[in-house]
């Protein structure tokens, strides 16, 4: 049974396919630290909450430390940051095995097959995401998988464009980067990152409004939607005004990158966009409104909208993976023993 996993800033989710149905399994990335107390464990073991003790520490992990963060006065943290392990969280590691493993589940067989999505190195920063894909491989080969990284805006086009015989652009908003693939018939001609998303969006609107960080997250959670009819003043009209600008910062970056010889003459390029940064209503009508005005070096068929933006590139790697166990069953399977002639 193959799986796909979504290793984001913000949440992992894990895909698996039980009969005709894809089942999700979802996380948040991130966790708190509290003291420890005999009443604080015995609070956490009965209530099933996801925790690691180290020392007098105890930390609660996943989608429990924003309920305990609030709760003990807290700030959670995460692992990651700018769409990597963040080196500047000595915890990292620890969390974010023990969110995959809660995740992903143990293998159904030894060497089971599981895509989980890396970013590209993004072309406006120095990151390199080489050390977070090997340490994300190295946690899920110790789990007994067989575990292959895939690129996430390739795992869009898997997941989205199926019916175009997986060709076209996919786009994944994600919390710390913005991933963006061109693949022909499955075949990436296209990759890169920028090292802005969801969380440069609250930064910066948080900056411009005096408003805390965590604040302006819950606020763009909470039925935010892109109207541009709020006040330009508050943080949704700060938001509004960020949300442009990452749009046209990617749409650039896109018009810089295509190398006009990797696209096919005469052939036009359906468009789609996924990730939580672009779970807003009103999202996918702004980004056709600012393509439209950017010159882009070929033709566009539509740009639409993945249904579950949240659920994209896990149920993308789910398909790549499920694909590659086909082909190993198929490489695998005894040939067929020729009939004997018949005797004369």
């Amino acid at each position: 049974m193959a799986k796909g996993l979504d290793v984001g800033t913000m949440n992992i989710l894990s895909a698996q396919q039980d009969g005709n149905d894809t089942v999700f399994v979802q996380q948040r990335n991130s966790f708190v630290e509290i003291e420890y107390s005999d009443m604080a464990e015995q609070m956490l073991a009965r209530s099933d909450v996801l925790h690691i003790r180290k020392d007098d520490k105890v930390y609660v992990v996943g989608d429990d430390a924003l309920n305990f963060a609030n709760i003990f006065n807290k700030e959670t943290r995460r692992p990651m940051k700018h769409g990597i392990l963040s080196n500047d969280e000595q915890s990292a590691i620890p969390m974010m095995k023990l969110i995959i493993q809660q995740v992903v589940g143990e293998p159904d067989r030894p060497d089971e097959k599981v895509y989980f999505s890396t970013p590209a190195d993004p072309i406006d920063s120095e990151l390199s995401t080489l050390y977070h894909q090997k340490t994300i491989e190295s946690f899920l080969d110790d789990m007994g998988y067989d575990a292959e990284p895939i690129n996430e805006g390739m795992s869009v086009i898997y997941s989205e464009l199926a019916d175009n015989n997986f060709t076209g652009l996919g786009i994944s908003f994600g919390a710390g980067m913005t991933n963006v693939c061109l693949a022909y018939y499955a075949v990436p001609v296209m990759k890169f990152s920028v090292a802005r998303g969801g969380d440069w969006i609250d930064e910066q609107a948080a900056r411009a409004t005096g408003t805390p960080v965590d604040k302006v997250t819950s606020i763009k959670e909470d039925d935010f939607e892109l109207d541009f009819t709020t006040d330009v003043g508050g943080v949704e009209g700060a938001l509004a005004i960020y949300y442009e600008n990452l749009l046209d910062y990617v749409i650039e970056n896109i018009v810089s990158e295509v190398d006009e010889e990797d696209i096919e003459e005469g052939l036009d390029i359906p468009v789609v966009v996924t990730g939580g940064t672009s779970s807003p209503r009103g999202f996918e009508k702004l980004f056709r409104d600012h393509l439209r005005e950017a010159t882009i070096p070929f033709s566009i068929s539509g740009v639409s909208h993945a249904n579950e933006p949240l659920y994209s590139v896990a149920r993308g790697g789910l398909v790549a993976a499920r694909s590659d166990e086909d082909v190993d069953r198929e490489e695998t399977a005894e040939p067929e023993t020729e009939a004997a002639p018949p005797s004369e």
